[in-house]
């Protein structure tokens, strides 16, 4: 379906999806545009090389909060905001169960690594444990 061919490749031209869906090209830009106003498709995005832009370290970082500090409580969503405006942050998500927060980040090096999990993430208020794991490969 349409869905599914934009995300194999969203650059196709409506002409060539037609094409692959036996569909009319007006109607599939038709369909585009309602999934547009709809919500469904949020943005279009290049999947990125980042080796190949001197940013060559991807991690995954599991971090636990503490829902409460000095009698202040603590929420999880501003602490997935405060992670999501640091530098080399990709992605934040909040998560149900023993880990509270996943954290993708993109480095130049591990040194920048470490000062982004023990200088930055480890001092945003609630932030109690961290679990970073680097990737060795994507496929």
């Amino acid at each position: 379906d349409i869905i599914n061919e934009l995300i194999n490749n969203s650059r196709q031209t409506v002409g060539k999806l037609g094409r692959k869906l036996g569909t009319p090209p007006t109607t599939i830009h038709n369909r585009i545009k309602k999934l547009e106003c709809e919500g469904v498709i949020l943005n279009y995005v290049a999947n990125i090389d980042y080796s190949k832009i001197g940013l060559p370290i991807m991690a995954f970082i599991g971090v636990e909060i503490t829902y409460s500090v000095e009698g202040k409580k603590i929420r999880q969503v501003d602490v997935a905001k405060k992670i999501k405006a640091l530098t080399g942050v990709q992605e934040v998500a909040i998560l149900a169960g023993g880990t509270d927060i996943l954290v993708k980040v993109i480095t130049s090096s591990i040194n920048e690594l470490n000062e982004l999990v023990t200088e930055k993430l480890r001092n945003i208020d609630g932030v109690d444990k961290t679990q970073t794991m680097i990737t060795l490969k994507q496929v």
